[in-house]
Order: structure tokens, then sequence, then C-alpha cells
């Protein structure tokens, strides 16, 4: 490992409450639990952090249950968990094919749906899924929890509205009716970062998310209204083009993904309506 953890500090609360408080007190720990990202990032000489709150004792936060109607998916469910729950398979099946793409079998095992989330890496596998979802990120701290839409839980690259002393413990999913897809390009199936990853959700007012495409997830509102207004296909990519901001860089070019964008949801809108 690159990064030298000499000076590093770890401290294990047994409790929620327990790990609350140290975030109040310590607003420098790093939150860590499946660690999939930050080993990574040690390995390659960055230092997340020097001071780390291991949640993974946390077994509360692995729990996948219904409230109510609402799907909630607790922030420690790992992307194994979320491929062997009854729930999600019937709820949300395009998490579960999302999730099956989510590295190997290793990181699969390892790696958490929060951790997915609060990386906050445009690329990450399942954050199109909850985009058209209307999913609700859970945030708790000291002074009690709140709710975020998750489409407002971006604020740029990287950038949550989580504040230091919080800890996401859950994503909550309305029920869902239409049909729902999900589709990554990659280099390779699964060990590959995405190029472009895709949700749609279909119905008389379609929902369509992309990642890899801007600095954050986004939900191409103005490509889903064409979409809904019935303007056809061609009228929404060009609605496309206008949502979307690619840039060039190591695994593909602005084009290629401007190009694949449109053929995903030209995909989704003939599939949908082949059916």
């Amino acid at each position: 490992m690159r990064t030298a953890t000499r000076s590093f500090t770890l401290q294990r609360p047994r409790t929620l409450e327990g790990a609350l408080r140290l975030l109040r007190e310590q607003p420098s720990l790093v939150p860590i639990a499946g660690c999939t990202d930050v080993f990574v990032s040690l390995e390659f000489g960055g230092k997340p952090g020097t001071d780390y709150l291991d949640v993974t004792p946390l077994k509360s936060l692995a729990r996948i249950a219904m409230a109510g109607d609402t799907l909630s998916i607790g922030a420690l469910a790992t992307w194994s968990d979320v491929q062997r729950s009854r729930l999600v398979r019937t709820r949300l099946p395009m998490l579960v094919d999302a999730a099956r793409e989510v590295g190997g079998a290793q990181i699969q095992n390892r790696g958490t749906v929060g951790g997915n989330l609060v990386n906050a890496s445009p690329a990450g596998d399942s954050l199109p899924v909850f985009a058209v979802a209307d999913a609700s990120v859970v945030l708790a701290s000291a002074d009690g929890e709140r709710r975020v839409a998750f489409n407002d839980f971006y604020t740029g690259y990287r950038k949550t509205v989580r504040r230091a002393d919080e800890l996401v413990i859950a994503v909550e999913v309305p029920p869902l009716a239409g049909r729902q897809c999900f589709r990554k390009v990659g280099t390779r199936a699964a060990q590959a970062i995405s190029k472009i990853v895709f949700a749609g959700l279909g119905g008389p007012r379609p929902r369509l998310a992309l990642g890899s495409v801007s600095p954050t997830v986004v939900r191409l509102r103005q490509t889903e209204a064409a979409l809904a207004a019935g303007a056809g296909i061609d009228a929404a990519l060009a609605a496309l083009q206008l949502e979307i901001h690619p840039i060039d860089d190591l695994r593909s070019t602005a084009e290629y993904r401007h190009e694949v964008s449109a053929n995903l949801v030209r995909w989704f809108w003939e599939t949908e309506h082949s059916s």
C-alpha cells in the first residue's frame, strides 16, 4: 500500500448512537464500511482521511425491509444482499441488475449501498436507479434524522448535502409502476467503471437517468417531458443533448458518450413501445 497508515486512527463503535456521538465530537472522522473505494485510494497514494470510523458493527443498518409501502434499504446492505433480497427483486429489479455489475463477486460481498451513494462518483452504478425511483436518502445525526430527496442529494462532483456529523443510514424507495430497466456500458462487464450507466422507468410519464455524462448523476427531465408530451424520439434526443455534459477522459470521449446516451434512450423508448 503506497499510503503509509502508521498515523491513522480507527474507532469502531458498537451502536448507532455511539457512532453519531463520535461524529458530533470529531467531525473529521471518515466513516468506512466495505472500503472498496478507500482502499483503492490508499493503494494509489491518496489519503481520504487519517481518522476513520468503522461502522460495520452496526448490523441494523444492513437491514432491507418494508416500512408501510416503502422499501427501505439499509446503508450497510451489500450488493450481494441486494441480489438475494426477495423484496428488492420484487419491488426494484433494476437495482438487482445494477448490483450484479458492481465489480466482481468480492466487491459485491464487501461494497455497500451507502458507500456507493456517499462516494458520489457520477459513474456509480446504483445512482441512476435511485434517481428514476425518486428515492429518499435517510441521514442521521446525534440531533435526529432527516430525509433528502435523492435527486437533491448531490451538489457537484463528489459533493453531497451530507454534513460531517451525519451518517447515511438508509435509502427509501416508494412504490413504482412501469417497466424498469438498467444498462451499463463499460470496457467489460462488472469489472470496469462505467463509461455510461442508464436507468429507465416506463409508463405514460417515463423517468430516465444517466451516469458518467455530467459531474453528477442526471435525471433527464427535459427528455422525459418531451416523451411524455408525445413529441417523438427525435425531439427527445435533441433535448437529451442539452441535458448532459460529458467530457473526454481515460475511459472514453464526450462524443462517444453523447452517441451512446442517445442510443440507450432510443433503445429504451423503442422497447417500451414494442411490448
